[in-house]
């Protein structure tokens, strides 16, 4: 399965040529803000200059996935199709391995017919292989570690000693230097797994504190870093404000006012030039929150607003294939809450893990903005669901019908 879907993968780049990025804007398209830190890495510049121009060190993206890049860049050339090539091929593995954990959760919560059936949905689906063959970022890397952290998760309950737990605590650091979206699902994670061991008597508290240990190992010298560069702390990233800010302001709507954002704004760049990184998002944060406090029940409609996106995907009026695309995004989204609530109707236990990470990790982006492939790290889990459901109905079907 594993090798099927990455053959399919490395094909689909070599056929579509997805490894040739344009190349206008300096080829800003490849690879976007991480593109351009791999870049800034790769020529002995440090972890800078995220946009266009020399900007200074930055902490606007997690380190992880541009040091990626820029080890890419070191070998293969620095935005070549070699090095596209080998960054696709890359995401596609990580997007191939995924299949692995999506079979262990799925058998493990819902029995081998649904293992089998999400594995290869996965393997497969189109939309699934998008991301990983078109687009050099965390995307489908963030997909595998939360997949592989969900399923860690599940049988942590089974597992004794304490390598599990520094596995755990080994895992979930890599996670958040890779996306720190998906820390969200860390608090949920370590109490999921505590407990479980908990309700069969086994003691957890050794554990816990090995896994805090290596996580604090983990992100320590990245802290330690943004310290001594910015001169106060930064956790992990230091752009939360900016997307604040794009998201909540005059004019907003719900959607993402890119015309906003730096690498589109000529003015913004500047001002994020003459302030420095961190005193513009400071600013960018004091103007998002001003328009934020002048109205609750307006950002409340905002919030509402981007949740409707994430579930049933973005307006996009001038393309004929929107109504089909959002109609795709609006099935999948039934589809998952349907079998999530058909889970926990029939009292599957480990069913409460999905409702829990579908509710805590798109949290932030009803407060920022939603972009399609915000979705893709829970889409494994999704997908799951909704070939539960399916099954669940194939089964009724043959009961009615015998």
């Amino acid at each position: 399965m594993v090798v099927i879907a990455f053959v399919l993968r490395f094909g689909y780049i070599l056929i579509g040529h997805t490894y040739r990025f344009k190349t206008i804007d300096d080829n800003f398209g490849f690879g976007f803000e991480m593109g351009r830190i791999g870049r800034s890495l790769a020529l002995g510049q440090g972890f800078s200059n995220p946009f266009a121009g020399a900007t200074g060190p930055t902490a606007w993206e997690p380190p992880l996935y541009p040091y990626l890049i820029a080890g890419v860049f070191k070998i293969f050339g620095i935005y070549t199709h070699a090095s596209a090539l080998v960054l696709l091929s890359i995401n596609s593995l990580f997007s191939a391995l995924t299949c692995i954990s999506i079979f262990l959760i799925a058998k493990r919560c819902f029995g081998e017919k649904v293992a089998v059936w999400s594995s290869w949905a996965w393997a497969l689906l189109p939309p699934v292989i998008f991301w990983c063959t078109r687009w050099v970022w965390e995307t489908s890397l963030a997909a595998f570690l939360l997949a592989v952290i969900f399923w860690l998760t599940l049988v942590m309950e089974d597992r004794n000693g304490v390598t599990p737990w520094i596995t755990f605590g080994l895992l979930w650091g890599i996670a958040a230097l890779t996306s720190t979206s998906m820390l969200s699902f860390l608090p949920i994670s370590g109490l999921w797994a505590w407990h479980g061991r908990a309700r069969l008597g086994k003691r957890s508290l050794g554990g816990v504190m090995a896994a805090s240990l290596i996580f604090a190992a983990c992100l320590t010298p990245w802290l330690i870093r943004n310290y001594r560069t910015f001169g106060q702390f930064i956790f992990i990233r230091s752009n939360l404000g900016s997307e604040l800010r794009l998201g909540n302001g005059p004019g907003a709507n719900g959607l993402w006012m890119d015309y906003l954002h730096p690498t589109k704004n000529a003015q913004q760049l500047q001002r994020y030039q003459q302030l420095g990184e961190v005193a513009y998002v400071a600013e960018r944060k004091r103007e998002a929150m001003a328009y934020i406090r002048e109205d609750y029940a307006r950002f409340a409609g905002l919030c509402f607003r981007r949740f409707l996106y994430y579930w049933s995907g973005l307006p996009h009026p001038q393309s004929r294939f929107a109504p089909f695309a959002n109609l795709l995004f609006v099935a999948s989204s039934v589809l998952a809450f349907w079998g999530l609530g058909r889970a926990l109707q029939k009292h599957r236990p480990r069913a409460w893990l999905f409702c829990w990470l579908m509710a805590a990790y798109p949290l932030a982006y009803y407060a920022v903005f939603f972009l399609p492939r915000y979705r893709h790290p829970i889409e494994p889990e999704l997908g799951i669901l909704m070939v539960y459901i399916i099954s669940e109905a194939e089964s009724w079907r043959r009961s009615v019908t015998s």
